[in-house]
């Protein structure tokens, strides 16, 4: 049998295809999570830099939240890079999720909204105390999201039996 090619097999095409859509995502959410992170991190002063200046010093919780929202909320992000039938309509969650993940890392007397709201007296009696439930909200609300957009991703890649 000198001079006769093999075929490829067409599970070995099938087979790159998913190594790069799988290397695509993982790309994409360490991109997101790095972007994520820098997001927060900077307006909330966790990064130290010159533009903003953080009036409390931040906790471990600050930076629980900020950790943590920055992964759950980098990854929901890099699910969007799936084609298109894997996808589910769920942008309200990523964009929640880092909200609430901004609020929870800020400083409390540093976000203008609630000083001119609740003054610096109410920041810190009112809204310092209720941050950490809404870092864990926007947890909740990201682990969600992508729960769901993995969920309908698994959906379109499953192959029917007959």
């Amino acid at each position: 049998m000198e001079g006769t090619a093999t075929p490829s097999a067409p599970h070995d095409d099938e087979s790159l295809t998913r190594m790069l859509l799988q290397l695509r995502v993982l790309f994409a959410a360490l991109f997101s999570t790095i972007l994520v992170a820098l997001a927060i991190g900077i307006p909330t002063a966790v990064i130290p830099n010159p533009w903003f200046v953080r009036m409390t010093p931040a906790g471990m919780s600050n930076y629980f939240f900020w950790v943590a929202s920055s992964l759950l909320t980098g990854t929901l992000l890099a699910t969007y890079t799936l084609p298109r039938s894997a996808r589910d309509g769920i942008a309200a969650a990523t964009a929640g999720s880092g909200y609430l993940g901004l609020l929870a890392v800020g400083c409390p007397v540093c976000n203008k909204l609630v000083v001119a709201l609740l003054g610096v007296s109410g920041a810190f009696n009112y809204f310092a105390p209720i941050q950490p439930l809404l870092g864990a909200g926007g947890l909740l609300l990201a682990a969600t999201g992508l729960v769901i957009r993995l969920r309908g991703a698994r959906r379109a890649c499953e192959v029917p039996r007959s």
